[in-house]
């Protein structure tokens, strides 16, 4: 049939995810390959974005839905609503980006007094009816009329009690049906409206609710999380039920085609016999591995383990499979690529190249580049002694530790005032993602390997150790019992998410090594990429671990940095309160050897690379100590009438120099070029300890290459002036020795001027460097510290800016100053080399626009190395060759 809504399983495939959903899409195209999948059809996102534009559902939709209900009943012999063979169906969600757990699910549509008959008739058992019935108005009254979960497992609670059973499963017929009359009256009381008995009045509430559920607050913060548009919106999946909690034939179960912690080559998974629908990741009952189901269902596992494989060599990736179990039949409900750690995505995508599933540009462009900031997970230190007080699951890889918390809104209050959090819960639900993102790790008493917390602690990278039986939760008391331990909320907890250890107090961590897995993708990416990738780094220590980590040279060395260490301090503060330049020529003399060994330092360890070296850049009373300090030490020696009168005229002085050096905004005040024109000494002083670490290595086999940067130009004229300065010092530092050193001289771009006169200023400069944490400061007119902490957060959730500025570079505003930069800087300089060296540098989507833009290289902190690199090089594979940009050029 057709429709502007409706589109059934085997007319669609997985090119029409947009319209179908991912879910819809997959079990199209599953039914399209000839896998078991219970008939049904999809609801389109058209209708639900017209839900949206209307407040309600679109006029044809229910006809549309019972037209297409027909079909569904024909390819199953059963009536939806018939009171003798009763067709019971699921309402599904299905955004086009997979949303784990985030949105809505009804089963068991269809059931009401009279029909709950027809199905005990038809299957012979009442038990089995009724079990199903009270979790409809469960989840139907959850879903749709929004009454907490607590309300049904409270009276379920008492039922169980009630009859002697200690499970679901071993209620008698008669507390289930007195169950459901419990269930029946609490809709009535909460929802202030009966339980619906028409049968289309459930259907149609339910689809609202599905629709409804794409604007809860779990599904908007994970959208958030992970960039999904608002307006994509999301299909509903109308599917005949079928029945894992049918006896101990019948079962429902996750499996995984691959471990997705470990990305090894073996089925993982849970199944729950004589279970239905979210029993497996609810946390509610202890599933099986999925190995038993080999023993307990070896026909069934067979069919499985042939259907994952299926499935992985059709989509080419890792799948999550949902599958249901009615008396001995295999029923494949969903698949979806996989969520999996950094560590398994790595493993899994040099896997797929090495089987022939991929090519290797094809193994790039699948990596998520943000994810693999978690394959530098600490683990505990080897040699740290432990005090493990329990253990669980090992659900998802890495090591933290932090202050106990046992809700979701306090970790998310604590992570915000800066405080490291571990959560503990019972198990987790999708409710609870705003305090799993907010916290280092999670840990939860219940709950399998598949569990909520397990699936997201995973796709976030955080450690969680899920399953945990000897932890116990009192939420009244705010206190966690493990073992024969106490704790309570606020108590130092760590957890290792590999091993399942749970460990009183703080452990120190370890970092992570890099697989050869993932030197292999990093290989890959660097045959394929054209953006050189240096680093920012101000020790030798950076730089070498650094360079271990594939960087190409040093971006921005921060000399101011360097200064500030207590025994370095002091003497500068003595530079700042000189009266004669004789006064500070001395203190400059003591900083000087220093400041020649740091450079030596860096030099070794990037010895053949270029390193960029900006020099001092801070205001100066950076340096000097906060004046409220100084007042409070000054009042109370003079009320006391202690220390000498030196001491006295010292601090006045000190008083003094602060007072003058104060400026209403430091930022945009005597800083970077600025202060070496005003005292050109403290930039000669750097450039000669500079030159004399460059001839000293020089003499001793090192290849130096450096790049002196120039801070916060914005005439031509600060740069020319400062270029002499910088020549003249070379040739009386280094003598005959200039010859070979090959330094070069050039500027950050970081104020708006700069960029418009990057014509002009380029006369004067060997490189441009952009400077995008000022340049973005000075373009939008933001204080960073201040913008971030009021209003950045209120703009970005109210869609008044797409992404956070600092985070995410500004191409439409900020970006276009760097390409009129660049375009105007090479026409006065064919010759000119430009890159980025802010901590844009260091985020996929702003490589992409460097890539673009054709600049020479990105510069970012250490461990963003690796993502700048694979980043660069899906730059390369979705953009074109660097050619196609505005310049090219090799050094």
């Amino acid at each position: 049939m057709k429709s502007n809504w409706i589109s059934h399983f085997r007319h669609g495939d997985a090119s029409m995810k947009e319209l179908l959903g991912g879910k819809g899409a997959n079990l199209a195209e599953m039914t399209k390959i000839g896998l078991p999948v219970p008939p049904g059809f999809t609801i389109t996102t058209d209708a639900c974005r017209s839900y949206y534009s209307l407040g309600r559902l679109p006029d044809s939709l229910m006809d549309d839905t019972r037209a297409a209900l027909q079909a569904v009943e024909l390819a199953r012999g059963l009536r939806f609503g018939d009171a003798s063979a009763p067709l019971l169906i699921s309402v599904r969600s299905g955004s086009v980006h997979s949303m784990p757990g985030m949105m809505d699910t009804i089963l068991n549509l269809g059931l009401n007094d009279e029909t709950v008959q027809g199905l005990a008739a038809a299957t012979g058992d009442e038990s089995f009816a009724y079990d199903c019935y009270r979790r409809l108005i469960h989840m139907f009254g959850n879903v749709v009329f929004g009454i907490d979960s607590a309300e049904f497992e409270t009276i379920l609670d008492k039922a169980r009690t009630g009859c002697g059973a200690s499970t679901d499963q071993e209620m008698t017929t008669d507390s289930l049906r007195d169950l459901v009359e419990h269930y029946k009256q609490c809709v009535a009381e909460k929802a202030d409206v009966p339980f619906p008995q028409d049968v289309y009045v459930q259907l149609q509430l339910a689809i609202e609710a599905v629709f409804r559920s794409w604007n809860n607050h779990r599904a908007q913060v994970y959208r958030k999380l992970h960039h999904i548009p608002d307006d994509w919106g999301t299909a509903a999946n109308i599917q005949s039920m079928v029945f894992g909690n049918y006896g101990a034939d019948s079962g429902t179960g996750v499996v995984f085609t691959r471990h997705p912690s470990t990305g090894a080559r073996e089925l993982f998974g849970e199944y729950l016999t004589n279970a239905q629908g979210e029993d497996v990741v609810a946390g509610t009952r202890t599933p099986q591995p999925i190995a038993r189901l080999s023993e307990e269902m070896p026909h069934v596992y067979a069919q499985l383990t042939q259907a994952a494989k299926q499935l992985e060599h059709h989509y080419c990736d890792m799948q999550d499979i949902e599958f249901t179990v009615e008396r001995g039949k295999l029923f494949i409900l969903q698949t979806r690529s996989g969520k999996r750690t950094a560590q398994a995505a790595v493993a899994i995508a040099v896997s797929l190249v090495k089987e022939g599933l991929l090519s290797p540009q094809e193994a790039l462009l699948r990596t998520d580049v943000a994810q693999l900031e978690h394959l530098l997970h600490p683990s505990i230190a080897t040699d740290a002694a432990v005090d493990v007080v329990g253990s669980g699951l090992p659900a998802s890889p890495g090591a933290a530790s932090g202050h106990i918390v046992l809700d979701a809104d306090e970790a998310e209050r604590l992570s915000a005032a800066g405080e490291r959090v571990i959560l503990v819960r019972p198990e987790t639900t999708p409710e609870d993602i705003h305090g799993v993102l907010a916290a280092e790790g999670v840990l939860t008493s219940r709950g399998g390997m598949t569990s909520h917390a397990a699936v997201v602690a995973r796709s976030m990278g955080k450690p969680c150790v899920s399953g945990c039986d000897d932890v116990r939760i009192d939420l009244e008391q705010k206190r966690v019992y493990i073992g024969e331990r106490v704790f309570s909320e606020g108590d130092l907890l760590s957890i290792d998410g590999s091993t399942g250890r749970v460990i009183a107090g703080a452990v120190p961590l370890d970092d992570a090594d890099i697989s050869p897995e993932f030197l292999q993708l990093l290989d890959w990416a660097d045959r394929e990429r054209e953006l050189r990738v240096y680093v920012n780094a101000d020790t030798p220590e950076d730089a070498m671990k650094a360079r271990a980590l594939g960087a190409e040279g040093l971006g921005l060395c921060r000399t101011e940095h360097m200064f500030m260490a207590m025994h370095r301090l002091q003497i500068v503060q003595d530079m700042i309160l000189a009266e004669t330049m004789e006064e500070r020529q001395k203190s400059l003399a003591k900083l000087l050897p220093m400041q020649q060994s740091d450079f030596e330092g860096i030099f070794k360890a990037m010895d053949g690379l270029t390193v960029t070296i900006r020099l001092l850049d801070p205001p100066l009373h950076e340096f000097m100590p906060h004046l409220e300090e100084l007042v409070v030490q000054h009042t109370e020696l003079t009320a006391k009438n202690t220390g000498t009168p030196e001491d006295r005229q010292t601090l006045e002085r000190l008083i003094r120099k602060v007072r003058k050096l104060h400026e209403t905004n430091p930022m945009l005040g005597q800083r970077g070029c600025r202060l070496g024109i005003l005292f050109p000494e403290i930039y000669e002083m750097q450039v000669e300890a500079l030159f004399l670490a460059a001839r000293q290595m020089l003499r001793k086999g090192v290849r130096v290459q450096p790049d002196i940067m120039v801070p916060l130009v914005g005439h031509a004229e600060e740069l020319s002036v400062l270029r002499d300065l910088i020549e003249r010092t070379a040739e009386r530092v280094l003598g005959p020795d200039r010859r070979n050193c090959a330094y070069r001289i050039g500027t950050m771009i970081e104020v708006p001027r700069a960029a418009l006169t990057a014509d002009k200023i380029a006369e004067h400069a060997d490189f441009f460097s952009f400077g995008t944490n000022d340049l973005t400061q000075m373009t939008l007119g933001y204080s960073r510290d201040d913008a971030e902490g009021k209003f950045l957060p209120y703009y970005v959730d109210r869609r008044l800016l797409a992404n956070n500025p600092f985070q995410v570079l500004d191409t439409s505003g900020v970006g276009q100053l760097i390409e009129l930069a660049v375009k105007r800087g090479l026409s006065s300089n064919p010759q000119l080399t430009t890159g980025i060296c802010g901590e844009h540098g260091g985020e996929r989507d702003s490589i992409y626009f460097c890539h673009e833009t054709g600049l020479d290289y990105v510069s970012c902190s250490t461990y963003r190395i690796p993502l700048a690199r694979i980043a660069a090089a899906q730059a390369k594979l979705l953009l074109g060759s660097r050619s196609n940009a505005q310049h090219s050029v090799s050094m």
